[in-house]
């Protein structure tokens, strides 16, 4: 049994989750966040990650009834979500650093 965090085959993955190979060759055509590394001969080796995403694509897809679009949506709306906040925590961190910054300042003219 290979530890949770090994990498695993396109074979593997394929009867771990119970989806075709082609289907998860076709889904990395369609979602650019599964990203296996290609070794010799074009082998996929699928990190944690990827398989926890195909698992989510599956699930969305199969269980929930979206479409391949649906999905592709679902995820640009949820990266411009993380995006959109990671920008807010960074204006926040630049805040607090010119706070911090102008404290400092106030300090060295007391001295």
């Amino acid at each position: 049994m290979k530890s949770p965090q090994a990498f695993r085959t396109i074979s593997e993955v394929s009867n771990q989750i119970n989806i075709p190979a082609h289907v998860l060759r076709f889904w990395e055509t369609k979602f650019s966040n599964i990203k296996p590394l290609k070794r010799s001969g074009n082998r996929r080796y699928y990190r944690p990650e990827d398989v926890k995403l195909i698992i989510k694509i599956k699930n969305l897809l199969y269980d929930k009834g979206y479409t391949v679009k649906g999905v592709q949506k679902l995820f640009k709306e949820k990266d411009t979500i993380n995006r959109e906040n990671l920008n807010n925590n960074d204006s926040k961190f630049k805040d607090n650093l010119r706070s911090i910054l102008e404290d400092i300042d106030n300090i060295i003219k007391k001295l």
